[in-house]
């Protein structure tokens, strides 16, 4: 058995560690490590960024551990079966890995342990489990798959024609354990929509919102911040006869969202950048005032920017590096954007408010704040809880103005 190749790894993610500092995603900050670093195979480049997230799963507890103690242990927790590293370097976890989280979280016998993974209980929304919550950090989460319309029976039989394992999660949604080349199977976005689990619920609240048009004329939907597109193009299948507008603060991720409805078929649709944090009317463009396109809208759908804490079990190195005065900044922005996007919807008009976030403060108590200062009424709330499906977190929130 070759111990150096075992400490040779485990120095790696330490030297890893000691340099990356929270500021960009660990994904894009290994890739570029590694492509300044051409000695890694395949292999360890797995086995070094496996290792790298089991660090960070433990999020805030035991800060005082090394980090290589930490990688270990955090392995260990997120792990069913023996592997030669544990058995190398910690052979005493290795000989209890198969374990339930529970027994395991038993024999380390490290105090409050699971609770300081998440220490922010009181912060939580309502319904959220924070047991629950801490244990799914050490859980990845599944890949989610939306099947495009007319494209179940396609999709289905390929993945099952490849050998490619994968459950059904509801009428149109699968989920599968890993990440195989779906690009090379599929037509990506006009047969299939990587999605969320309750990214995809989230259709549930648009579909209440479309079947409220009445008369004739086309149902006007405003996704106000957009990003790539991907409740816009679910709100498309759901009813392709919508006036769609879509806007984004990022120019060049609009450029990708104009990509994706290319191969999405979309080809009826306003696309423009604005900074919703800014009241609109002291937007100019052209010398004159901006104006948006088709306003006011049947549908406003606000996916804010939040937290991302609904995410973290697929990001954990963002748990890692949170600091609770974040939430307070979020908030801030948060109701900048809804005081200057509701202005902009119809007298019984729905407003849809998003996060993916489990913090209250972004959720429920801005949905109190919708209704106080504008009036709306809340037709719909929920938080789509996603730590027992292997799915992110997320709330929605379905409101109407009544007047």
């Amino acid at each position: 058995m070759d111990v150096s190749r075992f400490h040779s790894y485990l120095n790696s993610v330490v030297s890893i560690l000691h340099q990356y500092d929270g500021r960009q995603p660990l994904a894009i900050f290994l890739k570029q490590f590694f492509a300044a670093n051409r000695k890694y195979g395949s292999k360890d480049r797995k086995l070094i960024l496996h290792l790298c997230y089991c660090y960070f799963r433990l999020g805030k507890a035991l800060p005082a551990i090394t980090a290589g103690e930490r990688a270990l242990l955090g392995l260990y927790l997120c792990s069913m079966e023996t592997n030669e590293l544990l058995a190398t370097l910690k052979a005493q976890y290795n000989d209890s890995v198969n374990l339930p989280l529970a027994g395991k979280l038993e024999l380390i016998q490290k105090g409050n342990f699971i609770e300081d993974v998440f220490p922010w209980a009181g912060e939580l929304s309502a319904s959220i489990d924070h047991s629950k919550l801490c244990r799914s950090f050490f859980v990845r989460p599944d890949l989610f798959l939306r099947i495009r319309p007319g494209k179940k029976e396609y999709v289905s039989q390929k993945l099952s024609a490849t050998g490619i394992e994968f459950r059904e999660r509801g009428e149109n949604c699968l989920a599968l354990s890993n990440t195989p080349g779906l690009e090379e199977l599929f037509e990506m976005n006009r047969d299939i929509v990587v999605q969320d689990y309750n990214s995809q619920r989230v259709g549930e609240f648009i579909r209440i919102g479309l079947a409220g048009k009445s008369g004739p004329g086309t149902f006007r939907v405003w996704d106000c911040c957009a990003a790539s597109g991907g409740k816009s193009i679910m709100a498309f299948d759901l009813d392709p006869a919508i006036n769609l507008t879509v806007s984004d603060i990022r120019e060049s991720i609009l450029a990708n969202l104009k990509k994706r409805f290319a191969e999405a078929g979309i080809r009826k649709y306003k696309a423009f950048p604005i900074d919703l944090s800014i009241p609109i009317s002291t937007l100019t463009t052209h010398d004159s005032q901006l104006t948006i396109p088709d306003s006011p809208f049947d549908l406003i759908i606000c996916d804010v920017p939040c937290t991302g804490s609904g995410t973290w079990s697929r990001t954990p190195e963002q748990l890692y590096y949170f600091e609770k005065n974040t939430i307070g900044e979020y908030v801030r922005l948060q109701r900048k954007i809804i005081s200057n996007t509701i202005p902009q919807l119809q007298k019984d008009g729905f407003f849809l408010y998003i996060t993916c976030s489990v913090f209250k403060k972004e959720n429920e108590e801005q949905v109190d704040f919708i209704c106080e200062k504008f009036g709306l009424e809340i037709k719909r709330m929920e938080v789509l809880e996603g730590y027992e499906m292997k799915a992110d977190t997320l709330f929605a929130a379905l409101l109407v103005k009544p007047y």
